[in-house]
């Protein structure tokens, strides 16, 4: 947490850089930005400094800004991050600004509903024929936890309703293995070849918000095999190191499934395999995988001593910060 603030902060732009050490030219990348702020709640939470919380709204103005003075975006489940982490905040502090965005997002977030592929959320604003699991299980898991806080029948219903297409179109009924989303190439298919940890802690997501509603067994259930399953075709076998899964958005894949497995571990105790499974990674990662600066490349077991993604640097945030929820 500390080598976030020290090496990734501009206090020019009151962003995050993309990159460490940083790059002559960087895009902006805006749902990095979300992963960000959720990493300073999970500083706070833990320790309560006031720190985080200066730090979270100096990155949230600077975001803002930086997106054209607006939360809106092109990317349907960048919107969705971001309005998770704002209700987070708003979770946190009551505050009015965090809520009214949230919903500004939401009702935004709803127009990616289409008929194309049978329902299902749209990835993004200019190609509304592509579904995918990243623009569909945080957007159940945002609906389900609204109406938690809320209780606003309609954002039941809209969680209800895409997570049950996201079940029935790109989970394996076999394995319930996650797939990643259909029609990209305007072909009706699947695609089958791109395993992401990131799908499969998404959709746990979604299936433990609505056991939060409906305590039924079977949900949790469900989101134990997708847990299993994941660890079965995606980690080493040899231990259970979650994989490097590439540069860029991909570095925050493992982040996200972490996070979520968590939620899982804490709702049920008992499930020992998968809570030693994390703490595995967290000790492989602090042993092997920081380098003397403090900071996370995408491989858990080597220290990078280059050029290390903010992206990257988020998940191993994460995976220690969920960590430490567990022991």
């Amino acid at each position: 947490q500390d080598s976030l603030i020290k090496y990734f902060w501009d206090e020019e732009e009151s962003v995050f850089i993309n990159h460490y050490p940083s790059k002559e030219y960087e895009n902006w990348i805006y749902w990095w930005h979300a992963h960000a702020l959720d990493c300073l709640l999970d500083g706070y939470l833990r320790t309560k400094d006031p720190k985080y919380l200066e730090q979270f709204r100096k990155e949230y103005e600077g975001t803002y800004r930086k997106n054209g003075n607006t939360f809106l975006h092109n990317w349907y489940d960048d919107m969705e991050w971001m309005a998770l982490a704002l209700l987070r905040m708003w979770d946190e502090t009551q505050e009015s600004q965090y809520k009214e965005q949230v919903f500004l997002l939401w009702e935004d977030i709803k127009t990616a509903w289409n008929d194309h592929q049978g329902g299902g959320l749209a990835w993004r604003k200019n190609q509304l024929d592509y579904k995918n699991t990243p623009a569909n299980a945080p957007a159940a898991i945002l609906a389900f936890r609204l109406y938690q806080r809320f209780q606003r029948e309609e954002d039941l219903q809209w969680g209800k309703k895409i997570l049950n297409w996201l079940m029935k179109h790109l989970v394996d009924p076999d394995t319930s293995f996650v797939w990643d989303g259909i029609n990209r190439q305007g072909d009706n298919k699947i695609d089958y070849e791109w395993r992401f940890t990131y799908n499969q802690g998404v959709v746990i997501g979604a299936l433990l918000e609505l056991y939060k509603i409906e305590r039924k067994e079977e949900l949790i259930d469900r989101a134990i095999r997708i847990a299993l399953i994941t660890k079965k075709l995606l980690a080493d076998p040899q231990g259970g190191i979650l994989p490097y899964e590439g540069v860029d958005d991909c570095g925050l894949f493992k982040g996200i499934f972490v996070r979520y497995l968590c939620e899982l571990i804490l709702i049920k105790p008992e499930l020992s395999e998968l809570k030693e499974w994390l703490l595995y990674n967290a000790k492989t990662l602090i042993e092997k995988g920081i380098n003397e600066k403090g900071l996370v490349g995408g491989d858990w077991t080597i220290k990078e001593e280059k050029c290390v993604d903010l992206a990257q640097h988020l998940s191993g945030i994460m995976l220690l910060e969920m960590a430490a929820k567990l022991i």
